[in-house]
């Protein structure tokens, strides 16, 4: 059962929802254990065999939790952080990654191991990172005390139970303490909007233009030639797929949470509209990155840097930074992060390339950074004259970078990429033919219009604090094609924006007819 099916819109969310606004007269207790049951049903429709995986990923965490709140020595609390953590990723690589790394070993070593093929578990990846999140806080000293029952929300919670946004402690748990899960208009109004546009952008845009782009890929899978005008429609016609595929996700899962009164945090904020590509990864799945930065780039980077100090060394201080200081403790953290990036997304040589552009990428951004004021010291002027490039520059590495992320393997990324430089002609017969290819560039040029023309659905719906954070009304790093748009359509609970939101739900539902699995669920 997927949000984008019948079963979920006509079915499970009618029930939870009613079910919660009225058990919520009783009590906030009996709606929480009722959307933990719904939570658990919506996971087991997928495949009932997982679910004791999950209970007991939530056992196992809950009593080392327990644990560490009961444990005064800090010591103590990371040795039981860190056991938690060898058990947890083990258990994520086992399911996740034995395949690919003993077909890595045989490739390598020239051994001949065989392995059972394993069905990742729904969600694994983020219900994982989702409690470590909780127990580093815990180990940290932030958190001394929860409730059980707010712990199984936490982190079963169906809006974000299998592909995100990967939460904090500080950010939902208040939220379960306070919240009463009665029936609030305004709450179905906002989760509503974001429900219906995040559907629309699934089912009518996302899965509308990978009809066009699957046949590109998979004519690349077979070894077969990809021409250059084929390639970059593939090539630019996926970062749109993923491009509201993701988004779509986002809202509808921003907008099922709201309904019953809870905030998630915003996980999408215009990616395509970033000048660098430091501000796109603070912009495509928000959380990811950020969890990555806190517990991952963070830690590293400030043991290198403080292994630099006691060395003598300088660091990232003064007017002029040594190249070796910034190899240091800005480019080895960043690789490394990036290179974990590309492993989480999949297990394949491909995701790894993917990982490893982007992170070559980030060190060359934060490295111009640093030097462009050497010699083009007027911010202003230079942000006004080279916006332009930034975009396309930015546009173009996350294009390239995500035909390997779509690849069936690294050789047929790089059939795509050849195709992108016109190393395979410049048109053929690739799929249907010419015809489908006209239609995938004019698909192309509308979606591109609306990733970067409008305001997102976020931005549109500010006044009523659609995330738990929000960024700042006119963020610097983006490009602004039509500035003061968000104000004017800011969205009014009025019949107007009742009538449209039902026509954009009502597109939706009506284009359900070929269910298909967010990208980002195979995470």
């Amino acid at each position: 059962m997927i949000f984008n099916s019948y079963q979920f819109l006509f079915a499970f969310l009618p029930v939870v929802l009613t079910g919660t606004f009225l058990l919520a007269r009783v009590s906030a207790g009996a709606a929480q254990y009722w959307l933990i049951g719904a939570s658990l049903f919506f996971y087991a429709a997928w495949n009932v065999a997982y679910l004791p995986l999950l209970l007991g990923s939530i056992v196992f965490n809950h009593l080392i939790a327990v644990r560490m709140v009961n444990v005064e020595n800090p010591g103590t609390r990371s040795w039981l952080l860190a056991f938690a953590v060898v058990v947890d990723l083990g258990l994520l690589g086992y399911y996740k990654y034995t395949g690919f790394f003993l077909e890595t070993l045989n490739t390598a070593a020239a051994t001949d191991y065989t392995w059972r093929t394993l069905i990742l578990p729904l969600g694994i990846s983020f219900y994982t990172f989702q409690q470590l999140t909780l127990l580093a806080d815990i180990s940290a000293g932030r958190i001394k005390d929860f409730r059980f029952r707010d712990f199984l929300l936490f982190v079963t919670f169906f809006p974000h139970l299998i592909a995100g946004p990967i939460v904090h402690h500080r950010e939902m748990m208040p939220q379960f303490q306070k919240a009463d899960y009665r029936l609030n208009r305004e709450n179905l109004a906002i989760g509503c909007v974001l429900l219906s546009v995040g559907l629309f952008k699934k089912v009518i845009l996302a899965d509308s233009i990978a009809d066009y782009v699957t046949p590109i890929f998979t004519t690349a899978a077979k070894g077969e030639p990809v021409p250059l005008l084929f390639a970059w429609a593939g090539a630019i016609g996926f970062t749109l797929q993923m491009y509201f595929d993701f988004s779509g996700y986002s809202e509808m899962a921003l907008g099922l949470a709201r309904m019953v009164g809870v905030k998630l945090p915003m996980n999408f904020n215009s990616p395509l509209k970033a000048l660098s590509v430091v501000d796109y990864w603070s912009r495509w799945h928000i959380t990811l990155t950020r969890f990555l930065t806190a517990y991952v780039y963070n830690p590293m980077a400030i043991r290198l840097a403080r292994r630099r100090a006691l060395a003598g060394k300088a660091g990232l201080t003064g007017a002029r930074i040594s190249w070796q200081a910034f190899f240091g403790i800005v480019a080895v953290p960043t690789l490394v992060t990036m290179f974990l990036s590309g492993l989480w997304h999949g297990a394949g040589n491909q995701f790894l390339l993917f990982g490893v552009l982007h992170g070559v990428a980030l060190v060359i951004n934060h490295a111009w950074r640093l030097v462009r004021p050497r010699f083009w010291p007027d911010t202003a002027h230079y942000q006004r004259t080279t916006r332009p490039l930034a975009w396309l520059l930015t546009f173009l590495l996350v294009t390239v970078a995500l035909t390997w992320f779509h690849a069936a393997s690294v050789a047929a990324g790089g059939d795509i990429v050849a195709g992108l430089i016109g190393l395979h002609g410049v048109a053929g017969p690739v799929g249907d033919g010419s015809g489908d290819l006209a239609v995938l560039y004019g698909w192309i040029v509308v979606l591109l219009a609306i990733a970067l023309v409008p305001p997102n659905v976020l931005e549109i719906l500010r006044r009523w604090q659609p995330a738990v954070t929000m960024p700042a009304v006119t963020p610097s790093g983006r490009l602004d094609l039509a500035r003061g748009l968000a104000r004017r359509l800011s969205l009014s609970l009025s019949p107007m924006w009742a009538f449209a939101t039902a026509m954009v739900l009502v597109v939706g539902v009506l284009g359900l007819n070929r269910v298909s699995e967010f990208l980002y669920w195979r995470f």
